[in-house]
């Protein structure tokens, strides 16, 4: 019986090509999108799950708030790990993790600029599971100036040699590493990525007792289903006694008169696997993902699913006239209703097959393109290996009967003697099932519409918002300081010597990419009165060079003396001081941890510029003045970028050959700051499509069925006089109403949906009404060309054809 359901299964879709290509196709289609999708959801959700602990993980978080200014750091102070370890019994294990910048590494004549380098406690690997392949996991990082390195680095330096013993010299800090360890590499899926890890043993830093100065990544292990928001309670008391009298020291106030003012400081903790996905801090240690595109692309999965089974029932109940026939002779042969169902049921399930190992081989073709767009290396073979193969049977069966099911009682319910007679059983009423699944499709679409056409205009905002400097024709050598000051000197003075450079200055501190950070808390003349600000150290070029503006006041200059103690401040930080127009001569303290105050006077406020993504919205800021030291920055007037760039590592070159040449611009930083909106963006994008093209296959799908159930009708109309116009206007209607119901139930739905992603960006577009009719009108547009070729065909087919049978 098997054997003769699918012979007669694949004869049958032999007969109906374009109806089973289209049914493949689209299917493909929805079930490709759908495991890509959740090869995506999936890698997300496993990030730093690798690690034998990870649910008994906690990452320590610094957070507060000083007038107004919030903080969320992911680092905190030296002495954490050990007080915490010290003073809770819950904490079982403590251990650290601060990155150590980029040095430059020699070993027997080769010399490279190592980025991915960390200093780590020397537990760090008892805690984190990344296996030694080579040294004592126990022992490898307790000496001062030892080194783990993952297996590729070896390669690089050692070739087939043994690494162990070997020694790196780290040139530019004039200190020799021995390395004590292998491991084999960071796994993708960890929240940080580093390719070296020093013993921070020895550093004198990770031993400093300070509370207030915060750069260390710290990680607790507590006991298993321990609650870990218990411990968290508890660490305001660790706040008391340890921050206190430093802010005490610091600030000259206790820290009950800091909270009196309206400020608070705390540690807080949050599990390893949430920092991924959830964690809200402002300098992690890479950039996390968003749990709610995790959310929206998981919902696109199981919607494109939904569409492509809803195709197919569409368009095998379309097909259903042709088979009506075959039905009523079945039925008078004796063939009863079940053995009809358990063919049809066949045939959906061998085309559900067909559909499937398509989809394997477009998600093969197409993982490199997602992969580029979303910055992962997604493979489809490792997932086959583990729990997609089990997953892909699953979903053919699942997929085969949800999808076959409806044509399967739709077909097999035909009376013998209507069939017979030519009369194929219709619909009932204008919006029956199918009708209702075709608006479900374009209501999907039209929320995809509207969400790409937000997410690209609120990308183009970003591009082209005035960010109160000049980002263009900027370049920037951030590496400057492996020439040596003498040198730098030397570069600066050709460059400012060089025509086709406008202006150049020396600071680490730029408004756009990775920058040099520097938190500060200044004081008018009450010191329980303070502000949290940033502190940009730079030369008197600075503000001109990336085309700042001022309101107020001067620049520095070196013709005063007394600018070495003077500030610039940015507006904010005047609103906040609450100075109004008068800033300039006003005075500013600040305390450091020993409590020794530095007095600075305002000699200028310049006009806020955005130094931070727009995702957060401008704060105080204040300039102080220093010659320089960090990136080269200049504003270049040539279009001959090339040949500068050449003479420029020509120059940089003669003066420290060893040194590596690296350079970027800032239009190009301030770009990559938004890159996972722009992916997400382009897949969404990607994706509005797929639903589009899979949604006008539905469409075609009810198209082909309503002209079939009507076809009798349009004969009698073109008899009648009825002219083409006519009648396809007839035919079109009726499924523009559904898309008119799609828009009405999706157009609030997209509002809100958009107007919540809307709200992460500090500074955003408005939602405007375009945005929807946009939308309206091109699924308006999508429906009348879907429509109108099964519509233009019925309509000028002879009727004679259709009326015979009278």
């Amino acid at each position: 019986m098997l054997k003769n359901y699918i012979r007669i299964a694949l004869r049958n879709l032999w007969r109906n090509k374009v109806f089973t290509a289209i049914n493949i196709s689209g299917l493909a289609i929805g079930i490709a999108t759908c495991l890509i999708i959740l090869l995506f959801v999936q890698h997300e959700l496993s990030y730093d799950r690798f690690n034998e602990k990870a649910n008994r993980m906690v990452r320590v978080v610094f957070r507060g708030h000083i007038k107004g200014e919030q903080m969320n750091e992911a680092n905190v102070f030296p002495p954490v790990a050990q007080a915490l370890l010290r003073d809770y019994p819950e904490v079982q294990e403590a251990t650290r993790l601060s990155g150590g910048g980029s040095p430059i590494i020699t070993y027997n004549g080769k010399t490279f600029k190592e980025d991915g380098f960390a200093y780590a406690d020397p537990n760090f690997f008892q805690v984190f599971t990344l296996p030694l392949i080579r040294g004592d996991v126990k022992t490898a990082l307790t000496a001062p100036n030892t080194l783990v390195i993952t297996k590729a680095i070896a390669q690089k330096y050692f070739g087939n040699e043994d690494p162990i013993g070997k020694v790196l010299q780290f040139k530019n800090w004039h200190t020799a590493y021995k390395v004590t360890g292998v491991i084999d590499k960071v796994p993708e899926n960890s929240h940080f990525h580093f390719d070296l890890f020093a013993s921070m043993t020895g550093v004198a830093d990770a031993r400093s007792d300070s509370w207030m100065t915060s750069n260390y990544n710290t990680y607790l292990v507590l006991p298993e289903g321990y609650d870990y928001h218990k411990l968290e309670a508890k660490l305001p008391g660790a706040v008391d006694k340890y921050m206190g009298p430093q802010i005490q020291r610091a600030m000259g106030v206790s820290i009950q008169q800091f909270r009196a003012g309206g400020n608070d400081v705390g540690i807080f903790l949050e599990p390893l696997t949430d920092i991924h996905l959830h964690s809200s801090s402002t300098n992690d240690i890479e950039p996390g993902g968003d749990i709610r595109y995790v959310y929206i692309f998981s919902a696109i999965a199981v919607f494109m699913l939904l569409i492509a089974c809803i195709n197919f029932m569409n368009l095998s109940t379309a097909a259903a006239g042709n088979r009506s026939k075959e039905v009523g002779i079945r039925k008078v042969m004796g063939v009863v209703k079940g053995q009809l169902m358990g063919q049809f049921l066949m045939e959906s399930l061998l085309l559900t097959l067909m559909a499937m190992l398509l989809a394997i081989l477009l998600v093969q073709c197409a993982l490199p393109l997602f992969n580029q767009l979303a910055g992962k290396t997604l493979s489809l073979g490792l997932a086959l290996r583990t729990w997609l193969a089990p997953a892909l049977i699953i979903l053919a069966i699942g997929t085969g009967l949800l999808a076959g099911a409806y044509p399967a009682f739709f077909l097999s319910s035909f009376k013998p003697i209507n069939v017979l007679k030519g009369r194929t059983p219709a619909a009932k009423g204008s919006f029956g099932l199918r009708s209702s699944l075709v608006v479900f499709q374009f209501f999907i679409s039209i929320i995809l519409m509207v969400s790409t056409t937000v997410v690209y205009k609120q990308l183009s905002y970003i591009q082209h918002k005035k960010l109160g400097y000049d980002k263009d024709q900027v370049l920037v050598l951030p590496e400057t300081w492996l020439l040596g000051d003498k040198n730098v000197a030397v570069l600066r003075q050709q460059l400012e010597q060089d025509a086709r450079i406008a202006n150049v200055t020396s600071s680490g501190y730029l408004p756009a990419g990775p920058s040099f950070g520097n938190n500060f808390s200044v004081y008018e003349d009450d010191m329980a009165e303070q502000v949290k600000t940033l502190r940009y150290e730079v030369d008197n070029n600075y503000i001109p060079t990336l085309g700042m503006q001022l309101a107020a006041g001067r620049n520095f200059s070196k013709e005063f003396a007394t600018d070495s103690s003077a500030a610039i401040v940015n507006e904010t930080a005047v609103k906040a001081m609450g100075w109004g127009s008068g800033a300039i001569g006003k005075t500013l303290t600040h305390r450091d941890n020993e409590g020794v105050s530095t007095t600075y006077h305002i000699i200028g406020v310049v006009k806020d510029f955005h130094f931070r993504s727009l995702h957060e919205r401008i704060s105080p800021l204040m300039m102080t003045f220093n010659n320089g030291y960090g990136a080269l920055i200049m504003k270049t007037k040539t279009k001959n970028i090339p040949g500068l760039l050449t003479d420029l590592e020509h120059s940089w070159r003669k003066l420290n050959p060893d040194a590596p040449f690296t350079y970027s611009f800032l239009n190009e930083r301030f770009t990559a700051t938004y890159r996972a909106e722009q992916s997400t963006g382009r897949i969404l994008g990607i994706f509005a499509g797929l639903t589009i093209f899979i949604a006008c296959l539905g469409l075609f799908g009810l198209a082909t069925f309503t002209a079939r159930q009507r076809h009798k009708e349009i004969g009698i109309r073109k008899v009648l006089g009825a002219s083409v116009t006519g009648i396809v206007s007839l035919l079109s209607k009726d499924f523009l109403k559904l898309v008119g119901i799609a828009f009405i139930a999706a157009a609030p739905i997209a509002w809100y949906v958009m107007d919540r992603w809307l709200q992460d960006f500090e500074y955003r577009i408005a939602l405007s009404w375009w945005m929807f009719l946009l939308a309206a009108v091109a699924a308006v547009m999508i429906t009348l060309m879907t429509v109108s070729m099964q519509a233009i065909k019925a309509a000028i087919a002879n009727p004679v054809k259709s009326l015979r049978m009278e």
